[in-house]
């Protein structure tokens, strides 16, 4: 006869084994017996059981398991620390009847984000949120920008990535937890994220007084592990990728009783994150002709439309999303949420694999158009915001606007057009990078490779033409041994910064009628 494998399992500690490519190999839990569970009341209220029992290993092999789970809720009355272990000490993920038969027997299910039962928000879902979260949220500016003599639009931009964790998740994050019943204040919440909804959910969680656990992929960036960790959230840094985070992030709210949120598609997430359009309008002294929104999991594009159609139907609702993840495109065209090849991108907060069902079917036939941005006008709306409006934002919270310098939107020209700057939480060892890319887009970094003269006073010569020019050279390198040509010359390569792209142009026909061929990358 095999074992009962039922029992009931709080997760307390976790192990992550070291390295980039870390997983979750262990975590420790409290264990009752479902046969002894009488035993150990009886025991508990007649104070003849301290403690929560002793340790223990868990084996691999599930009847073997089953069986020692049994002795130990002999032994101590129905209680044991268990150790799970995930995976064994080579590395090769162990058996999922481990995982399964221990952590939860049924399919992990969110109930608020079932697909085949979507709960659309309405507009008085968006206005309750407003009047609850009135006093924890920043009222974000929403100011003309700069860019506007430059796009021939009117270009508002609402600066949300001003909340004090640097985005506008704080609002569905907010509103979620003042929802929280109140035996599930004192348990707590749970979420898979790899920063900006793990930093809102920790940030008002510790403002609140409730508890929450937050599952981090390895990728995550190290400032946000730590400022998570410093707002008094607990954290789990396991999984390669958001998927694997959410998987035990769903183990951890089935054991411990903790309600999971999703931080795209919980309705009253996207409830939080409509508030924005409710400012919007109380902040524009004159009619908005678009609101364009960057698009991952479609929790922000689906509030603000639920609101914004509602209060202004004439408004137009544009996404922008990246082309290295298009989600909600790839829904839009087959009707329903479906699973998107996703890529490294500079938007690494839109990188979601499937947009929430809640969000999809909330927005599906109010929002007018979709536009997927490239990489490089990603990269040149972060130098313009940095550079014209003294903000700096991260790549998500720039695709709005990347949206428009791509010349996508030009039915927009001469319109009034407000910019939804989500998020500011861009890792500073990126932020380089991705100045340095955006000068390449505009023309203002040059990469060329030339051939001149080995003899004294070759390079002296190609360095006083740049000078001569205004040029900045950023870096130089000489290549002889891989020129098949005259022995006496020498291939130069060199990347130079100048003034706009005109003057790169002018660069390039000079080098040219110097030394003939020039090549440009």
């Amino acid at each position: 006869m095999e074992p009962d494998l039922s029992f009931e399992a709080t997760l307390e500690s976790y192990t992550v084994s070291s390295g980039s490519g870390s997983k979750l190999r262990s975590y420790t839990t409290n264990i009752i017996d479902p046969d002894s569970r009488n035993d150990l009341s009886a025991a508990s209220s007649s104070g003849g059981l301290s403690g929560k029992g002793s340790s223990m290993s868990l084996p691999q092999d599930a009847s073997a398991a089953a069986t020692a789970v049994a002795a130990a809720a002999d032994v101590n009355g129905g209680a044991a620390d268990v150790k799970v272990s995930l995976a064994d000490s080579s590395g090769v993920a162990a058996s999922t009847s481990t995982v399964d038969d221990f952590v939860a027997e049924e399919q992990l299910f969110d109930p608020n984000c079932d697909p085949n039962n979507p709960k659309p928000i309405q507009f008085q879902d968006v206005s309750a949120a407003a009047y609850k979260i009135r006093k924890g949220i920043v009222r974000t500016p929403c100011d003309r920008s700069h860019m506007s003599r430059i796009t021939n639009m009117d270009i508002y931009l609402k600066k949300d990535f001003l909340q004090y964790t640097g985005s506008f998740k704080e609002r569905g994050a907010r509103y979620t937890l003042l929802c929280l019943d109140k035996e599930q204040r004192k348990v707590g919440v749970v979420a898979a994220s790899a920063g900006n909804h793990a930093l809102a959910l920790a940030y008002h969680g510790q403002e609140l007084g409730i508890p929450v656990a937050v599952v981090m992929p390895t990728m995550a960036p190290l400032m946000k592990i730590y400022a998570c960790m410093q707002y008094g959230a607990r954290v789990v840094v396991t999984g390669n990728d958001f998927n694997e985070a959410k998987i035990i992030a769903m183990r951890i709210a089935k054991t411990e009783g903790l309600l999971y949120v999703n931080g795209y598609d919980h309705p009253q997430i996207l409830a939080g994150q409509g508030t924005i359009a409710l400012e919007i309008i109380e902040q524009m002294s004159k009619p908005v002709d678009a609101v364009v929104v960057p698009v991952g999991g479609g929790g922000l594009i689906a509030g603000i439309a639920v609101a914004m159609k509602t209060m202004s139907p004439n408004t137009l609702i544009i996404g922008a999303e990246s082309e290295r993840c298009p989600s909600f495109t790839d829904a839009l065209k087959s009707g329903e949420p479906v699973q998107s090849v996703v890529k490294s991108s500079l938007a690494d907060g839109l990188s979601v694999p499937k947009v929430g069902s809640n969000a999809f079917y909330s927005c599906r036939d109010i929002i007018d158009r979709i536009v997927t941005v490239s990489e490089e006008f990603i990269a040149l709306a972060i130098l313009r915001l940095l550079e014209l409006e003294k903000v700096v934002v991260e790549g998500a919270g720039a695709a709005g606007l990347a949206a428009i310098l791509q010349g996508l939107l030009p039915e927009l020209q001469g319109k009034t057009v407000v910019v939804i700057l989500c998020g500011g939480n861009i890792d500073t060892t990126v932020l380089g990078r991705v100045i340095e890319r955006g000068l390449a887009v505009d023309g203002r970094l040059i990469h060329f490779v030339t051939t001149v003269s080995d003899r004294p006073g070759g390079i002296a010569e190609l360095s006083a033409i740049l000078a001569g020019m205004g040029v900045s050279i950023k870096d130089i390198f000489h290549e002889r041994a891989w020129l098949k040509s005259d022995i006496f010359q020498v291939k130069v390569r060199c990347v130079c910064e100048v003034r706009d792209r005109e003057h790169g142009e002018e660069l390039l026909a000079k080098l040219k009628d110097k030394y003939g061929h020039v090549s440009v990358n």
